[in-house]
């Protein structure tokens, strides 16, 4: 169930990804701006991890994932009805509080009800349902935006009401519901003991700037840089986003079995590796076709690094951990925060190149740490 709801959340958000920077640039604001309409669903996202963590631990991830995405549904239909730049950033910001609900209550429920053994490899397959969507969505949303730049706003509030009915009315099992207060208390990992462990706070600065490159950087100004810089168009644009998702699929099952089977560090040190050569092929692009290849390199490695960070949380969790989790998402969100509005505030003042250069430099603090991380998964312990 969690897998066919998410698959419905990611078709429309890959729908709607190329259409957000040119209907936002439609209102004659400056690439900083449209980055801020990125980093604003991103800093309400931020705000409230913490807070849907602990609504989860209260009433229990069937309900908090529903309303979450009602909530964004609402949002995106309320932002493709948006008739100027400031209606647009509010009522896209908006959806970020049910963003967050959702995210966190789909993590709670894979990290802690899944052994080590087999944690990257079902992590592997939700976010396959992600793929799924996002493989169709772009390529589908390019093709929207050459009618209107609204009509992808409104598929993709359709598509997140039927991803909130499927949660709604089917998430049965007793431990998707509100937390029984007469049941004995169950062991919590609080946000003192996840920060004591290096692995954990390896995994948020990972996330942190994967978060930048792979979804802030590709968000805002990329989709500028292939219709303005490289003269292409929109269509161009969301082939690139469909290859990444389809290269990132062809290996995803795989780079989850390797996370299992060879440990978190191996393929944390892959991963990172790969998405560093695309993000550097990406500074030097002068044609369309180094742009759809800097987006299949990426892609590839973007396979490892949407699996392993987070198997590394459910690894170091004990019991539940709500918070724990939301914190994890927070640092993700911290990443689409500053990475849009640093690398728009760059491609403004330097030029593309320099703001995909900036960006490469912050993503190789990912490959260090990853060369230095602690192993967690528990059979390569020692």
């Amino acid at each position: 169930m969690l897998v066919g709801a998410s698959f419905f959340v990611a078709v429309g958000f890959g729908i709607v990804v190329p259409a957000i920077p040119m209907f936002a640039r439609s209102f004659g604001v400056s690439h900083a701006a449209v980055g801020l309409i990125v980093s604003a669903f991103a800093v309400t996202r931020f705000s409230s991890g913490l807070i849907s963590g602990k609504l989860v631990d209260i009433f229990g991830e069937r309900s908090v994932f529903a309303v979450g995405v009602f909530i964004v549904s609402l949002s995106v239909l309320l932002a493709g009805l948006a008739v100027n730049y400031p209606q647009l950033l509010i009522f896209r910001a908006a959806g970020g509080v049910g963003s967050s609900m959702f995210s966190v209550a789909a993590g709670s429920v894979i990290l802690r009800s899944v052994k080590d053994s087999q944690r990257a490899h079902a992590q592997s397959v939700y976010n396959g349902a992600f793929l799924l969507g996002a493989i169709a969505g772009p390529a589908i949303g390019g093709a929207l935006t050459t009618i209107s730049l609204r009509a992808p706003f409104f598929v993709y509030s359709f598509t997140l009401l039927i991803s909130g009915t499927i949660a709604f009315f089917f998430f049965t099992s007793a431990h998707l519901q509100a937390r029984d207060s007469k049941s004995n208390v169950q062991e919590v990992t609080s946000l003192k003991d996840a920060f004591g462990l290096k692995p954990y706070r390896y995994a948020l600065i990972i996330s942190f700037v994967s978060s930048w490159v792979l979804f802030g950087l590709r968000s805002s100004i990329l989709p500028l840089f292939v219709t303005e810089a490289l003269k292409s168009t929109a269509t161009v644009v969301g082939i690139g986003f469909t290859l990444s998702a389809l290269f990132q699929g062809a290996i995803l099952l795989k780079a989850g079995r390797l996370s299992d089977s060879h440990g978190r560090r191996y393929a944390a040190v892959l991963g990172s590796a790969i998405v560093l050569i695309g993000a550097l092929v990406m500074v030097f692009t002068i044609h369309p076709w180094m742009y759809l290849l800097s987006m299949s390199i990426i892609g590839l490695g973007a396979a490892f690094l949407s699996t392993t960070p987070a198997s590394i949380v459910g690894d170091v969790i004990k019991g539940t951990g709500g918070q724990v989790i939301g914190l994890f998402q927070m640092a993700g969100d911290a990443g689409m925060i500053v990475g849009p509005i640093i690398v728009g505030f760059i491609a403004d003042s330097f030029g593309f190149r320099s703001a995909f250069a900036i960006s490469s430099l912050v993503f190789s603090v990912a490959l260090i740490l990853a060369i230095k991380l602690p192993e967690t998964r528990k059979s390569h312990l020692g």
